[in-house]
C-alpha cells in the first residue's frame, strides 16, 4: 500500500483504486489503507496526481479523494501557485466536466462526480473570476446553447456560484473581494436570465427544466426586482409549471420566495395578483373541504412536500402583504377578499396536522398577525372624541379605530378556530415534569427538549395575544373543553395535558376578576376529576396539571388567602404522593409560590390565629417525612423565601431558630458524639448526614440572605474544626493507601463535606449586605483555616473549589479584601500553578478556578497587584499569558479578558504606572496576542484579541504612551517616535511569521490597522480580512465563523433585550415565574 506515497514516479492507479477500496471495506486492512491514504493526502505534491486519478481511476472514490485534496489545494494555497499552474488546473477541470457532461448518458452515469466537480469549479471561480476570467459569464451561457446536457449540468454550476457568493462569502472571503463577486455577478445576469427564461419558455426536457428552476430558486432574493415583476416570468411559472406534479414542488418555492420579497408599493398590484394566481391553483390539487390533518399520514412524500410548500408560501406572503391583499378587499375586489380567507383558512387546516417542523412553519405567520392585531388596537387612544382637537376632518380621529376594529372582525373566525387548534396542540412547559413515556406509562421527566422550550414559549406568546383579542372567547372554548374532559367525551391524558398546560400558560391575560372566576372553575373541576379518576397514573396527570397551573397564577393567590392556603395545603399532600415525579414537581411548585406568595405567609390572616409559616414550621417534620433529600432541599429554600419577608430582626431570628431546630439538632448531636469519638468522621453514614445538613442550610441560605447571619455564627467555629479534622483524615488516607484514596468513597465523602462547608459561606458571603461585618468577623479566621489547608495539603488532594471560593468572595467583597490578597496569593499561587503548567489537560477544575481567581483579583483588587514585587509581577502575567494561549477554550477567554481588563485598569491607574508597564511588557504582549490571533486553535478568541489590539494600538497612536517602548539605542532610527517604532516592530514582525505574503500586502494591513484604532467596526473588519488573505496564502484549513461571532452575539443578545421589554408591556406575556420584582412579587 505504501506505493502510493513514492511521489517520486508516475502514481499506480490501479494500487491506489485497491488502496481505496481497502479504506471502504471493514477487514484487517481498513486501519493501514487510511492510514496510507490520510499521509497521502496530507503530501504537498499530491495534487499533482489529480489529473492522473481522474483520468484512468476505476473506483468512483478514488476520484472523491481526488477532488477533496484539490479542493483544499485551490481554498488554501491557490495564490501560492505559478500562473502557469493555475491556468493549467482550471483548463484541465473544465475540459472534465464537459467530456463528462456531453450527452444526456455520460450525464446521468456521473451526476454524483459533476456535482463534486462543479464544487470544485467554483471554488476556482472564487479566486479567478472576474479579474482573470473575465469571459467566465458570457462563455458558460454561450456553451449552455450548444447542448441539453451541459446546459443542465452548467445550470448546477450557476446555483453554486450564486450560492457562495450571496450566501456563504461573509466568512470565506474578504469584505470586499466579496462585495466585487457581487457587483460582477449583478452586472453581468441579464446574459444569465436570458438563458434561464429561453430555457422555461421552450425546453421539454424534465431534468433541464427542474434544474433551471432550482437555479432561478438560487437567484431570486438578490436579483434586480424587475427581472421579476417587469418580465414574464411569474406567468411563464404559473402557466407552464405550477400545475403538473413533477414541477409544482419546485414552481411552489420560487413563487414562495417572490412572495417574501419586502419592498415599496409600487408592484403592490403584482403582489395581489401573485397570490391570486396561486390561490386559484390550490383548490384543484387540495380541495378546500380536505382533512389535512387526517389524510397527511397516508399522504406521498411529494404531496407532504406540496402542503409544506404551502405552508412556506402562506407565511413568507401573508407575513409583509397580507395588506396589500386586504386593501384589495376593501376597493371592491372580491376574488382577493375570498382568496385571503381561504389562505388563511388552509394555513388553519395545515397547522392541525401532528407533525412539529410544519406547525413551526405556520405558528412563525401566526405569531405575526396576532402581535399586528393586537398592537393596532392597543395604539389606538383611549377616547377619541375629541373634535376641538380633531383638525384633520370629522372622521380622522376615528380611522385608526375603525380600521383596526374592522382588521379584528375580520379574522374573527380565524381566530376562533386558531385558539383551538393552539390549544390542541399545545407542547409541554418546562416545569412539568410528570409525563407519558413512548410506552404510554406516567414517569418522571429524565431530559428536557430545548427545542420543546422554544416552541411552548412561541406558542405561548400567541395564546396570551389571542386571549387580549376576545378573552370570552378564549375562555369558553377552555371551559368546553374543560367539560368534555370531566363527562369522559375527549378524555384522555393528551388532551387534558394540553388544554391544562394551555390555561396555565395566559396567566395574566386576563382581567383580575375574569381570571378570579375562570380560575376557581377550572381548579375546582380539576380537584373533582382527581376525586373522580381511578388509578394512580390518571390521578398523578391530573394532580400534575393542577400544581402546574396553580403555580403559573400567583396574582390569584395573592388576592384569596383561603385559596392560597388550600393549595398549600393540598401540595403538602402530593408532598406524600410516592408516584414517580409528583413529590418533586409539589415541591417545585410550592417553591415558586413562596417567591411570589412570600409575605402572606408571615403576617396574620383574617381569621387565622397566627401567620401560617408558624403553622408550617409546626409541621414540617411531618410535611417532609417521604421527601427524598434534593426535594427536602428545594422545601428549605422555599419556606426560606417567605422568612426572609420578615422584616422585623428579631422576629425572623426566632423564625430561623425555629425553622432550623432540627437541622441543628442533628448537627450538634453528630459533632458531639464525634468529639468523643472521632472515628465516627470515618463512617459514611456520619459524613453523609453532615453533608446533607450542609446543604440544608445552603437551602435556607441562599433564600433568606443576610438575616441568615444568626445561624452562621452559631455553627461558624463547628465548620472551621470539622473543615479542619476532615482535612487531617483525607491527608491520612493519602499516605496510606497513596493517590488511589481520592478516589474512594470514602474521601469522596469527606471532601463533600469540606466543599459544602465553602459552599454555605460563599452563598452567605454572597447575600450579605454588611461586607464590612464579614471582613471583620468571618475572613480572618475562614481564610487561616481554608488557606493554611490548601496550601500543605497533597496536590490530588487540593480542592479545586477553594479557588472558585476564594475567587468568588473577592468579587462580592472588593476593596477591603486588598490587604488579604498577598496571603491569598502566597498559599495558593505558586503550589496551584505547579499543578497545571506541565501541560494543558490535567487538572481541568483548578486551571478554571486559577485563572477566575487571577481575574477576580485584577477586576476587583488590582491595588494589591501594583504592590507586588516586580519578579511575582512578571511571574503573574506570564500565567495569564499562558492562560490564552490555553487550548481550552474558557481558559483562553478568561486570559484574553484578564489582560483587556488589566490595560483599562493601568490606564486608569494613571500615566505614570501605565508608562513603567508598557516600557517593560508592551511589545513582548503584543507578540503573544499576534501569535493567538493568528493561530487557528484560537480563533474563537478573535472579539477579545481584536479589542486588546484596538486598545493597544491606540494607546499608541494617540500619544498616550510617552516612554520609549525600546532603549534608543537599539532603535535603527535614533530619535524614532513609539508610532513609527511599533509601526516596523509589527510590520518585521508579521513579513516573519508570514514569508509567503508579499511586502505591500502587510505594509497596508498595518497602515489600516493604525489607521483605524479608534474605529473598533472598521478595525476588526481589516483585521478579519488580513485572516481570511492569511488562509488563502498558507495552506491553513477550517472555516472562519468564529471571526463573527461578536456580532452574532450582540445581534442575539439585542433581539432577546427587546423582546423582553415589549413582552413586559403586555400583560400576561412574560411568565409569572420570569417576571422581575416589579410589583408582581410580595
Amino acid at each position: 500500500m505504501e506505493g502510493i506515497l513514492n511521489f517520486d514516479g508516475e502514481l499506480d492507479i490501479t494500487l491506489f483504486d485497491r488502496v481505496v477500496q481497502a479504506m471502504f471495506m471493514v477487514g484487517p486492512e481498513q486501519a493501514t489503507a487510511n492510514q496510507v491514504l490520510e499521509q497521502f493526502r496530507q503530501h504537498p505534491d499530491a495534487w499533482k496526481q489529480v489529473d492522473g486519478i481522474l483520468e484512468r481511476a476505476q473506483v468512483m472514490q478514488s476520484k472523491y479523494i481526488a477532488l477533496s485534496i484539490l479542493e483544499n489545494l485551490i481554498k488554501s494555497m491557490w495564490k501560492a501557485l505559478p500562473p502557469d499552474q493555475r491556468a493549467g488546473i482550471k483548463n484541465f477541470i473544465v475540459a472534465f466536466i464537459i467530456k463528462n457532461s456531453a450527452d444526456d448518458e455520460h450525464l446521468e452515469k456521473n451526476r454524483l462526480l459533476l456535482g463534486k466537480l462543479n464544487i470544485v469549479l467554483v471554488q476556482i471561480l472564487k479566486q479567478e473570476w472576474p479579474h482573470n476570467w473575465p469571459t467566465f459569464i458570457p462563455e458558460i451561457v454561450q456553451s449552455s446553447r450548444t447542448n441539453l446536457a451541459l446546459c443542465e449540468n452548467n445550470m448546477n454550476i450557476l446555483k453554486l456560484l450564486s450560492e457562495e457568493i450571496f450566501d456563504f462569502s461573509a466568512e470565506q472571503l474578504t469584505s470586499q473581494k466579496a462585495k466585487n463577486l457581487k457587483n460582477t455577478m449583478c452586472t453581468e445576469f441579464s446574459e444569465i436570465f436570458q438563458l434561464c427564461h429561453e430555457v422555461l419558455q421552450k425546453a421539454q426536457k424534465p431534468s433541464l427544466i427542474s434544474a433551471t428552476l432550482d437555479t432561478l430558486l438560487r437567484f431570486l432574493n438578490w436579483i434586480p426586482l424587475g427581472y421579476i415583476f417587469e418580465t414574464d416570468l411569474i406567468d411563464i411559472l404559473r402557466t407552464r409549471f405550477l400545475d403538473p406534479p413533477a414541477f409544482r414542488n419546485i414552481t411552489l418555492k420560487c413563487l414562495t420566495e417572490i412572495a417574501g420579497l419586502q419592498i415599496g408599493m409600487e408592484y403592490a398590484d403584482k403582489f395581489v395578483l401573485l397570490y391570486n394566481v396561486v390561490m386559484t391553483s390550490i383548490p384543484p390539487v387540495v380541495p378546500p373541504e380536505t382533512n389535512i390533518a387526517r389524510v397527511w399520514d397516508n399522504s406521498s412524500d411529494a404531496e407532504q412536500q406540496y402542503i409544506q410548500n404551502l405552508a412556506l408560501f402562506f407565511t413568507n406572503f401573508l407575513g409583509p402583504h397580507a395588506k396589500l391583499v386586504e386593501a384589495a378587499a376593501q376597493q371592491g375586489d372580491t376574488t382577493s377578499g375570498e382568496a385571503l380567507i381561504l389562505g388563511h383558512n388552509y394555513l388553519l387546516r395545515i397547522s392541525a396536522v401532528d407533525d412539529r417542523e410544519l406547525f413551526k412553519i405556520c405558528l412563525e405567520y401566526w405569531s405575526k398577525l396576532v402581535a399586528e392585531l393586537y398592537e393596532e388596537l392597543q395604539s389606538i387612544p383611549a377616547k377619541v372624541e375629541l373634535p376641538l382637537l380633531n383638525l384633520g376632518g370629522p372622521n380622522r380621529a376615528a380611522f385608526g379605530t375603525s380600521q383596526a376594529a374592522a382588521r379584528k372582525t375580520l379574522y374573527a373566525s380565524v381566530l376562533s378556530q386558531l385558539r383551538t387548534i393552539m390549544i390542541e396542540q399545545m407542547v409541554k412547559p418546562e416545569e412539568v415534569i410528570v409525563v407519558e413515556n413512548d410506552e404510554g406509562e406516567v414517569v418522571r421527566e429524565v431530559m428536557k427538549e430545548s427545542d420543546t422550550i422554544v416552541l411552548y414559549k412561541s406558542m405561548r406568546e400567541v395564546l396570551v395575544y389571542l386571549t387580549h383579542l376576545d378573552c370570552d372567547d378564549m375562555e369558553q372554548i377552555m371551559l368546553t373543553k374543560l367539560q368534555r374532559q370531566v363527562d369522559g367525551s375527549e378524555w384522555s391524558w393528551q388532551n387534558l395535558n394540553r388544554l391544562c398546560w394551555a390555561i396555565g400558560s395566559i396567566s395574566g391575560a386576563m382581567s383580575e376578576d375574569t381570571e378570579k372566576k375562570f380560575l376557581v372553575t377550572v381548579i375546582k373541576e380539576l380537584l373533582g376529576l382527581c376525586e373522580m379518576k381511578r388509578g394512580k397514573d390518571n390521578k398523578a396527570i391530573v394532580a400534575s396539571n393542577i400544581m402546574y397551573i396553580v403555580g403559573q397564577y400567583p396574582r390569584f393567590l395573592r388576592a384569596h388567602w383561603k385559596f392560597l392556603k388550600t393549595v398549600v395545603n393540598k401540595l403538602f399532600e402530593f408532598m406524600h404522593e410516592l408516584h414517580e415525579g409528583v413529590q418533586e414537581m409539589a415541591c417545585d411548585t410550592f417553591i415558586k409560590i413562596a417567591q411570589k406568595c412570600k409575605k402572606h405567609f408571615i403576617i396574620q390572616q383574617v381569621h387565622e390565629v397566627a401567620p401560617y409559616i408558624e403553622e408550617i414550621l409546626m409541621s414540617m417534620e411531618s410535611v417532609t417525612s417521604e421527601l427524598a433529600q434534593p426535594q427536602l432541599h428545594t422545601f428549605y429554600e422555599a419556606v426560606g423565601h417567605m422568612i426572609s419577608a420578615q422584616t422585623f430582626k428579631a422576629s425572623q431570628e426566632k423564625l430561623i431558630e425555629t425553622f432550623m431546630a432540627t437541622a441543628n439538632r442533628a448537627w450538634d448531636d453528630c459533632l458531639a458524639r464525634a468529639r468523643v469519638d472521632p472515628s465516627l468522621l470515618n463512617d459514611p453514614n456520619t459524613v453523609k448526614l453532615l453533608a446533607n445538613i450542609l446543604k440544608t442550610n445552603i437551602s435556607a441560605c441562599t433564600s433568606i440572605g443576610p438575616g441568615f447571619y444568626c445561624q452562621i455564627s452559631r455553627m461558624f467555629s463547628d465548620m472551621l474544626a470539622l473543615y479542619s479534622v476532615v482535612s487531617a483524615n483525607i491527608a491520612e488516607c493519602i499516605a496510606v493507601q497513596g493517590l488511589i484514596a481520592t478516589k474512594t468513597p470514602k474521601v469522596r465523602g469527606l471532601r463533600t463535606v469540606k466543599k459544602d462547608t465553602l459552599r454555605l459561606m460563599e452563598t452567605y458571603i454572597r447575600g450579605s449586605d454588611e461586607p464590612q461585618q464579614v471582613v471583620q468577623n468571618l475572613i480572618p479566621l475562614l481564610l487561616e483555616t481554608v488557606l493554611s489547608d490548601y496550601a500543605r495539603s497533597p496536590e490530588p488532594a487540593k480542592d479545586a473549589f477553594v479557588l472558585t471560593f476564594l475567587a468568588n468572595v473577592i468579587t462580592k467583597l472588593g476593596d477591603p479584601m486588598n490587604t488579604h490578597v498577598p496571603m491569598i496569593l502566597d498559599a495558593v499561587f505558586e503550589c496551584t500553578l505547579n499543578m497545571i503548567n506541565k501541560n494543558f489537560e490535567e487538572y481541568p477544575e483548578h486551571r478554571v478556578g486559577f485563572f477566575f481567581l487571577l481575574q477576580a483579583i485584577n477586576q476587583y483588587c488590582f491595588k494589591s497587584l501594583l504592590a507586588l514585587p516586580p519578579p511575582q509581577f512578571r511571574l503573574f502575567l506570564d500565567s495569564i499569558v499562558w492562560a490564552f494561549k490555553h487550548t481550552m477554550r474558557d481558559i483562553s477567554d478568561t486570559g484574553l479578558s484578564i489582560i483587556l481588563a488589566m490595560l483599562g485598569n493601568f490606564r486608569e491607574a494613571g500615566p505614570g504606572i501605565a508608562n513603567s508597564f508598557y516600557q517593560s511588557y508592551y511589545l513582548s504582549l503584543l507578540q503573544d496576542i499576534f501569535f493567538v490571533l493568528t493561530n487557528p486553535f484560537h480563533k474563537s478568541g478573535f472579539k477579545l484579541q481584536a479589542m486588546i489590539l484596538q486598545h493597544m494600538f491606540d494607546d499608541v497612536e494617540s500619544g498616550y504612551i510617552a516612554v520609549p517602548l525600546v532603549d534608543p539605542a537599539q532603535m535603527a532610527t535614533p530619535g524614532m517616535s513609539n508610532q513609527d517604532f511599533v509601526r516596523n516592530y509589527v510590520t518585521e514582525l508579521l513579513k516573519g511569521a508570514f514569508p509567503h505574503l508579499q511586502p505591500t500586502q502587510v505594509a497596508q494591513v498595518v497602515v489600516a490597522l493604525f489607521a483605524s484604532a479608534k474605529d473598533n467596526v472598521a478595525f476588526k473588519s481589516n483585521l478579519r480580512d488580513f485572516l481570511v488573505t492569511l488562509k488563502e496564502y498558507s495552506g491553513e484549513e477550517g472555516d472562519n465563523s468564529e471571526l463573527y461571532s461578536e456580532e452574532r452575539e450582540a445581534e442575539a443578545a439585542l433581539k432577546k433585550k427587546m423582546e423582553m421589554e415589549r413582552a413586559l408591556n403586555i400583560p400576561g406575556m412574560v411568565k409569572p415565574s420570569e417576571r422581575p420584582d416589579d410589583g408582581m412579587m410580595d
